[in-house]
Order: C-alpha cells, then structure tokens, then sequence
C-alpha cells in the first residue's frame, strides 16, 4: 500500500482531495480543527461547509465556470457528485442546499475506509511524508505562523464578506415576485427561481443614503486590507457612487414586474438557500454593516420591511500566499516538493475553483505516493489554465482570481465568412478543453 499522505482542512479543497486520493487506494489522514475551534464564518463541523453562498454560478459551457464543472465531472469529483445531488432551483445556476450538500460530503468521506479523520487544530506543519495544506481562507494563526516560517513570505490577506439569509415566511409577497432575469431558463407558466424586490426612484436614493451612512465595522488593524471585487460589501459599492448598485447586484433590467410590465428603478433580488425555499439568501448584499444596522436598513428593501434574519452579514479574514513565487504548475512547494497547497490560500476564487484544486492536488499526491511523477493537465483546460494562474502570474500585484475565459488560449472567431457569436465562441474554447482533458486522462489513467 502507499504511503499516508496528511491532509490539512476538510474545507472543499481538502475533501477533495481525500476523495481523490481514496479512490487511487492511497490511505489519508484528514485533520480538521471544526469542530473543537470553530471560525467567524463557519457554523458545524460538516466537511465541506458552504459559507458565503449556495451557488457553484453558471453551470452551462458558454461559462468558464460551468466548464469547470464538466471537467470536474468527468474525474469523478465528490463535491460536484454532491452537488448536483443537492441541487435546489437557481435558473442556469447550479445552488445547493447548504446543509444537504456538506452532510453528503461527510457522509462520503467518512464512509471511505482508506480516510481517517483527526479532530483538532493543526498547530505545527508535519517534518516528513506527502502533506497537502488545504486549510482554507479562514487558517488560524497558529497554523499560518507556521505556513509563514516554511514559505518564508510575508502574509498577504483580505476581507471576504457574507450576505445575509431572510425567512421567507417574513417577506411580503404583495410587493414581491419570482423572476429570472429576461425569463432565462424559465418553462411557460412557471414563476423564475429569483424572488424580486421593486424600488422606485426615491425609495432607492432614500436606502443608498442610509446605507453609506450606517455604522459599520471597525477593522482597526486590517483597515488597509482591500476586499476582493466578487465579494465587494454592498456599502462599499454605495460609496462608488450612487447609482454604482443599480448597474450592480440591483440592476433591474430584464426584470420587468410580470404583471404590469413596468420596470422598477432598482431592484433586490434573492436566491433560495435551501430546497425547501424557506431560507432565502440575498444576492450581492454581502456587508460589513453592524447587526443593529444591517435590520434597520434593509428592512428599508420594499418587501423586506417585516424581515427575520436567519443570518445576518459578517466578515472573515480571507488569506493566500504568494503562489507563483511558491509554487510549481502541480501544487508543489518549490523549496520542499513533498508538501502541495490546494484551495483559496493558493490564490484561486470561489468555492468550485478551490475544489478543483483540490481535486487536482489528490491527483497529484497519488501519483507521488505511487512513485510516479504528476502530470498537470494543458494549458486549454480550465484546471491546466488555473493551475497556470496560480504558478506562472507575476509575483507583483498577485490577487485570486476566478476562472474566466481570459485565462485560456481564445478560440477561433469565424467558420470562414460567418462570424462566430460570442457564446459560440465560448462553447467552442469550452468543447475543446474537454476534448484535450480527455485526451489527458488518457494518458495520465490512475
């Protein structure tokens, strides 16, 4: 049998990985600190808890992300297995129920024999054998001091903020409906998967003011630290500029009321956090405003007004380390190849990005547990390409990033005269990525 490869963080990434390497028969030790030290953002002791929102985004081919889903697909991945069992309506989206999703995962993995799960805080790095680190955005400080003395780099951090969740039994349904933006994968006669709130012109300016002027939350220390853009506090996108939301999260274009046609000047959307529909979570409202704060003003949101919070915003410490200084295009420590990085703290965005390196990363550790030399897919796949981000970006001005199809090679523009469409040529880069991942699993079957 192989040797033990230690995994740090059950987060995606890191059950991503066990997953992968299991399946390769190489036996796992996964250590998660939850459920004896829990962080700001997290609420249980689940592997692979979802705590900023419920959706894996686009899940169609003329998205980067919803190729990633393809690949991840097609190697078998479990949180993409999960997934889609927990899958809950989110028009072209794929969303989840939070709950249903991280339980599926523990179940997988604590069903497998070759992982053993240890509880607890990992507070030194482990002096031999395969390691991946996969402790997430959220590391604690005993372990990122330890991270800190082995790369030798000074942390680089920022503030990811989380939107809040409504019961849906406080909203008022006379002022809201369901829609989806210009009915987009919406069957004739069904209501959309986005509950709508409405704001005429006055109600708006009246709530970006209370907004800009709510108390927030002090970071004393961490005051310069930037936000990363996907997850900018709605407050924050309020003092760009007044009308800065309204082109943003509270754009109300294609949302036309389906009753009287009119289209509102700005308007709130929410997205269901759970199958059932009874937790709603609201779109692009991630905040830093204080809890008291947080009530009174969105309780200004047309609808919103009898509001009950299940969740109310917060902020968590997000930390990455400098991975193209650090790291090769298969994960490795340069300095010391037996440990590999996966997951946010390597400079990749959103929950199905840090899966897939995760998942790439099991990938990797079972062929150097079986003493063979890992293989990174090409550069035309959506894993060649964010592994590439995270090993080849100039070290200067370094910051995560999301897959998009500006990470790939592009694709063709014509078929001779014909000019392609831009979701046409999206597809074509998308279909061409799986017909090179499927040559490399080929060559690279484990």
């Amino acid at each position: 049998m192989a040797d033990v490869v230690t995994i740090i963080g059950a987060g995606l990434a890191g059950s991503e990985a066990a997953w992968q390497l299991a399946k390769r028969g190489v036996p796992v030790r996964l250590h998660e600190m939850r459920p004896a030290q829990m962080t700001p953002a997290h609420r249980s002791g689940n592997c692979a808890e979802l705590v900023c929102s419920n959706t894996f985004r686009a899940d169609h081919l003329e998205n980067a992300v919803g190729l990633l889903h393809a690949e991840m697909r097609r190697m078998d991945s479990l949180i993409m297995a999960c997934g889609d069992k927990a899958r809950i309506p989110a028009g072209t989206a794929l969303a989840v129920d939070r709950e249903q999703f991280s339980t599926l995962v523990t179940e997988a993995l604590r069903a497998e024999p070759l992982i053993e799960f240890i509880e607890g805080e990992v507070t030194e790095i482990p002096s031999d054998g395969l390691l991946l680190i996969a402790s997430g955005p959220l590391t604690s400080d005993a372990l990122y001091a330890q991270i800190q003395q082995l790369t030798g780099e000074d942390r680089l951090c920022f503030f990811d903020a989380i939107a809040p969740v409504v019961d849906a039994e406080t909203i008022d349904m006379n002022i809201c409906y369901w829609k989806n933006r210009y009915d987009k994968n919406v069957a004739e006669g069904e209501a959309g998967d986005y509950l709508n709130c409405p704001m005429n012109a006055a109600q708006y300016k009246a709530f970006i003011r209370e907004l800009v002027n709510a108390e927030k939350v002090a970071f004393k220390d961490f005051e310069d630290i930037p936000f990363f853009e996907g997850c900018m506090p709605i407050e924050e996108m309020a003092e760009r500029g007044e009308d800065t939301p309204r082109f943003g999260p509270m754009k109300p274009v294609g949302l036309d009321h389906p009753v009287t046609g009119e289209q509102a000047y700005a308007v709130v959307q929410l997205r269901r956090d759970n199958r059932m529909g009874s937790l709603l979570n609201m779109v692009g409202f991630q905040t830093k405003m204080t809890y008291g704060e947080q009530k009174r003003v969105f309780r200004m949101i047309p609808g919103l007004e009898q509001a009950e919070f299940f969740r109310l915003g917060s902020l968590h410490r997000n930390t990455f380390i400098k991975s193209p200084a650090l790291l090769d295009g298969t994960l490795r420590l340069k300095r010391e190849p037996r440990i590999l990085f996966a997951g946010q703290i390597t400079g990749v965005e959103g929950y199905v990005e840090s899966a897939s390196m995760g998942l790439m990363a099991g990938r990797f550790l079972a062929a150097l547990a079986h003493g063979e030399t890992p293989q990174a897919p090409p550069p035309t796949t959506a894993h060649g390409a964010l592994l590439a981000h995270v090993s080849q970006t100039s070290v200067e001005g370094f910051q995560p990033m999301n897959i998009n199809f500006g990470l790939l090679p592009p694709g063709k523009k014509r078929d001779g005269k014909r000019r392609f469409s831009r979701a046409e040529r999206r597809r074509n880069v998308s279909l061409r990525a799986l017909e090179a991942l499927d040559a490399w699993l080929q060559e690279n079957a484990t």
